[in-house]
């Protein structure tokens, strides 16, 4: 299982639930990365998709309490629940997409994080682990800067040298 996330220089990622930068380059990255994969996220990341409506082309977990039921998604109700759904699928076709508290949960499980860092300080009310600072992760892999809608941004890859195995 792998986590993929953009944050400010801060670790922020998000605002008001939603992200803060507009980043065509990393949206492709986004997409060709978890297309045909499967995605899992609390119910505040699928409410701030357009329309509230699940990804196309991918498996949509969603962990939430209160969201119905429904064809184009996968809603389990506990932490528990999500476990035993997420061993259903190959670990190297699992994407954790958010929002803060499902990163939390599941990042110890995660082989691997998959960072977009933005050049910038957005305002974040919503942070991400520093990753550079946790004595679980390191930097593996980083990209030359790329610039993207007036911003500068870098993707980096973070590996996990203590990973949890799936409960």
């Amino acid at each position: 299982m792998k986590a993929i996330v953009q944050v400010d220089e801060q670790w922020g990622i998000g605002r008001d639930n939603n992200l803060m930068f507009s980043l065509p380059a990393d949206m492709k990255f986004f997409k060709n990365t978890t297309w045909d994969k499967v995605v899992v996220m609390g119910a505040n990341t699928l409410r701030s998709f357009p329309g509230g409506k699940p990804l196309k082309n991918r498996t949509n977990i969603v962990l939430s309490k209160s969201l119905p039921e429904s064809e184009d998604k996968i809603v389990v109700r506990s932490r528990e629940e999500l476990m035993k759904e997420l061993k259903k699928y190959p670990s190297d076709s699992i994407y954790v997409i958010g929002g803060a508290l499902i990163y939390s949960m599941l990042l110890p499980y995660c082989e691997s994080v998959l960072v977009t860092k933005v050049k910038a300080v957005g305002g974040a009310d919503r942070f991400f682990c520093d990753l550079d600072k946790s004595s679980r992760f390191t930097l593996a892999e980083t990209s030359d800067p790329v610039e993207t809608n007036g911003y500068i941004i870098t993707f980096c890859k973070y590996v996990n040298g203590d990973l949890l195995p799936l409960e």
